[in-house]
């Protein structure tokens, strides 16, 4: 892979590495939601919720649209949710892994 390839992998997972980014993508796993319908999940300002969508955005992870006085977001492409998934498999196993070490 070319250095340039590492580095937009390496800005990707940067995106996705906060809690809340990782939060806001599992909420956004079903459809749309107005970020108005996130922050108060999130139990943060819509203000920081904003700025972890604005990442999210700016990495291409979601896409946003206005509807009247709502800014509504959504994934841009579903294999992020693979992805996610893939990681959590990750750390069920060496959660597992710790877990059977302390036996």
């Amino acid at each position: 892979m070319s250095e340039a390839k590492y580095a937009a992998s390496a800005d990707l997972y940067k995106a996705i590495a906060h809690p809340a980014r990782l939060q806001i993508l599992d909420l956004l796993r079903p459809g749309e939601l107005c970020v108005c319908e996130i922050y108060p999940v999130l139990n943060m300002e819509q203000s920081n919720t904003s700025r972890h969508l604005s990442v999210l955005k700016k990495a291409g992870l979601v896409q946003s649209r206005k509807d009247g006085l709502r800014v509504l977001y959504r994934v841009t492409d579903p294999l992020i949710f693979e992805m996610l998934d893939l990681a959590a498999d990750m750390i069920r196993a060496i959660w597992q892994e710790k877990a059977e070490l302390l036996r």
